[in-house]
């Protein structure tokens, strides 16, 4: 019997390489999120499993887009201004930045926001973390992304089954 359990683990530890891992979440004394890769102590309650390839972690945001916009939030200010404001929408849309979007033509609240903040109602504004951009220019605003550690693109999820790479052909001999 306890042969049969030794090769059940045997197997199971060889295809977590091959699987998606695992990672557990949950409280500890002080309240505190943990994440790990080892379950909890055995009298640890609420304990959620979450699957993981690769660094993208459900609902498909990667770690690095999740780090940077916990760190560093960003909000773009833009209305319906053309050509700098769909640009604007574009940039973050193309890298996968989660951002917040505010209209100050369509909210009262949100054009005393932007007054405050800029002292005028120019659009787009990107404000990302603490720091912020006025207007459009694509650069600036890579530049401004890349220091606050959001990915320079959307990383491509493979479909179930598929692998990552295509193995070339073999070499005639």
């Amino acid at each position: 019997m306890k042969a049969g359990w030794f090769v059940l683990a045997a197997c199971i530890a060889a295809s977590t390489s091959l699987s998606a891992a695992q990672v557990y979440q949950w409280k500890d004394e002080q309240g505190r999120t943990v994440y790990s890769d080892q379950p909890p102590p055995p009298s640890t309650r609420n304990v959620q499993q979450k699957a993981m390839k690769g660094n993208v972690i459900e609902g498909g945001e990667s770690y690095a887009s999740r780090t940077a916009r916990e760190k560093s939030p960003v909000t773009l200010y833009a209305s319906d201004c053309g050509l700098p404001c769909d640009d604007a929408r574009k940039l973050l849309g193309e890298r996968g930045v989660p951002f917040t979007s505010k209209d100050p033509q369509a909210s009262p609240d949100t054009q005393a926001e932007l007054k405050k903040l800029t002292g005028k109602l120019n659009v787009p504004v990107l404000v990302i973390g603490s720091d912020r951009l006025d207007g459009f220019e694509a650069g600036q605003w890579q530049a401004a992304l890349d220091r606050a550690g959001y990915p320079k693109s959307v990383p491509v999820r493979q479909p179930a089954g598929t692998p990552a790479t295509a193995a070339a052909p073999a070499a005639p001999q």
